[in-house]
């Protein structure tokens, strides 16, 4: 198995990198963003909803 950062040979204490260095870089990268997982819908759908919208009708 190689390391997914630099491409050596995985160390198993560190797997699946190959040192501290590489698993660092990997955690760094999640930390500012660089990873993002692709999605087709907003986290918060009420988010999505515009404010002057009431979201439910008003009870009579």
């Amino acid at each position: 198995m190689t390391c997914p950062i630099c491409g050596k040979e995985t160390a198993p204490s560190y797997r699946p990198f190959c040192s501290r260095r590489c698993a660092d870089v990997d955690l760094a990268r999640w930390l500012t963003g660089a990873y993002a997982i692709p999605a087709d819908a907003p986290e918060d759908a009420d988010a999505a909803e515009p404010a002057d919208t009431p979201s439910h009708p008003p009870p009579h």
